[in-house]
């Protein structure tokens, strides 16, 4: 017996189309979500005048709010959707951003659903980067600009505590850079060379590229061997070390993905199929500490903690199919050592390809993970499937397990274990940094004109305190053998903290 408020996935829908593809369109990333909320639509055999709910995951061009839309956008994302499609939905949802947007929406509004306060919701997100960066230059670009009215619940950017003016004024401007640090510092702890960790990163990252070859959707289906994935080239330049471009999150995509869900009792009452219907077995949603904050680097205990309190009711060993967060491969690496899953699982990590690969639409790329799950876990009734997804700087951790198997939806204990990381003790961050210090991780970022850029976390020897600061004079202790653990001198300029030579 399924109880009436069981909150049930009865459709997905994805669309994508490439800029040399026949039959381009020049999609909006309203249009695209629009499409891919059809195709939900369709999927569960609903009509989109049944949907009371809908809630949108925003672009990077509106969840930023120093990002200035190149071609206009909509001013209300999910109403213009649901005007697209002919829904008149009560309540209209903007989430916040971070690519645990889409999976933290599931959790949520499955809790909603169970609790009675929604019976079928509209989930969608688009990203329509490659159209947009084409098109801004053009002599007549379109004008993507929308006004539908009504109202909107806009949950802001959620970037308090991942992005600082400080940390950005040293060179942590941009996501890779920031992620490189997590790399080297598990790199280190492992005690890897970093020709070993290129290696296991290229080795990791290949039969990703095998599974995005087969995807329709993908941005980049080409398959390629591990040593290619990781050997600087033409057109795989350097980007931030360890990483070179084809191993980080593609983002200039055009894709969009939805998901239906439905009380028990409304998919019965709209003839969805029991056999078309997916249940939520386990669910999390946890927040790692800020960057400098963290107890190491190398580690991410929330990431861990959300994957495993998901596989609470399902171990690891049950699981068929897996779709672990892969913008870069230190999320892959950290969530499947929490698991207890070797990288060259033969289940494989993924179900899309990834973000190098499928493509990384912005925040929205675990919808398509949870579209394609579904479509697994139905295609192998009584099976498992689990989606792993991360926003900002492995900040945030939402976690779902799929399956045609009935579960009643039960509460997650996120908050409890929450609690329980929030009270571990955070070092502090000093400022101004001045004297003796340890690097406790670093990058060296590679632009476009042939510039290098240092970046060193390190601590401070007279109290501990946490600093970043830049290094480009002490490139040549970056780049050769293991600057971590290394004494450095730090000095407080007006430009900022710089380590300078001893």
């Amino acid at each position: 017996m399924i109880d009436s408020r069981t909150p049930v996935l009865v459709g997905v829908g994805q669309v994508s189309e490439r800029l040399d593809a026949e039959g381009y369109q020049a999609r909006s990333p309203v249009d695209l979500a629009a499409d891919a909320a059809r195709a939900a639509l369709a999927d569960a055999g609903v009509a989109a005048a049944a949907v009371d709910t809908v809630a949108g995951v925003p672009q990077f061009e509106i969840s930023l709010p120093w990002a200035t839309p190149l071609l206009g956008c909509s001013d209300n994302f999910p109403r213009s959707v649901a005007g697209r499609i002919g829904a008149e939905p009560r309540r209209a949802v903007l989430e916040v951003g971070g690519g645990q947007a889409p999976q933290h929406l599931v959790n949520e509004f499955a809790a909603t659903i169970a609790a009675g306060d929604a019976d079928v919701v509209l989930l969608f997100g688009s990203e329509a980067i490659s159209t947009i960066a084409a098109l801004a230059t053009t002599d007549s670009p379109p004008d993507f600009t929308e006004s539908p009215g009504g109202s909107l619940e806009a949950r802001g950017s959620g970037l308090d505590g991942i992005v600082s003016m400080h940390h950005v004024a040293h060179g942590l401007s941009d996501t890779p850079s920031q992620y490189a640090l997590i790399e080297n510092a598990r790199r280190a702890r492992l005690k890897m060379s970093r020709a070993e960790y290129a290696t296991a990163i290229g080795e990791l990252f290949s039969p990703f590229t095998t599974v995005a070859a087969a995807n329709p959707h993908a941005a980049a289906p080409v398959v390629r061997d591990a040593a290619s994935l990781v050997t600087p080239s033409a057109a795989n330049r350097p980007i931030a070390d360890p990483y070179t471009r084809y191993v980080v999150a593609r983002d200039k995509v055009n894709q969009g993905a939805a998901v239906l869900l439905m009380s028990a009792e409304a998919a019965r009452r709209h003839g969805v199929p029991e056999s078309s219907w997916v249940f939520l077995a386990g669910h999390a949603d946890l927040r790692e500490r800020n960057l400098l904050e963290r107890a190491e680097y190398g580690h991410s205990p929330a990431a861990a903690r959300a994957a495993q309190h998901a596989l609470e009711s399902v171990s690891p060993a049950e699981v068929t199919f897996f779709d672990l967060y892969s913008c870069f491969a230190a999320p892959v690496f950290i969530v499947a050592e929490a698991l207890g899953l070797a990288t060259d699982d033969p289940r494989g990590l993924t179900v899309t390809g990834g973000l190098p690969f499928f493509g990384g639409p912005g925040n929205n790329y675990s919808m398509h993970a949870i579209a394609s799950m579904v479509e697994r876990v139905r295609s192998a009734p009584g099976r498992y499937g689990f989606v792993g997804a991360n926003g900002g700087i492995m900040s945030k951790h939402s976690t779902g397990v799929y399956t045609t198997v009935p579960y009643a939806f039960q509460p997650s204990r996120s908050e409890r274990i929450q609690a329980e990381l929030d009270a571990v003790p955070a070092p502090a961050e000093a400022l101004t940094a001045d004297g003796n210090a340890v690097i406790e991780s670093y990058t060296v970022k590679h632009l476009r004109d042939g510039m290098r850029e240092g970046i060193v976390l390190g601590r401070l020897e007279s109290d501990g305190r946490r600093f970043v600061a830049r290094a480009n004079a002490v490139l040549d202790l970056l780049t050769e053998g293991e600057p971590i653990g290394e004494r450095v001198t730090v000095r407080s300029t007006d430009d900022g903290n710089a380590i300078v030579p001893r």
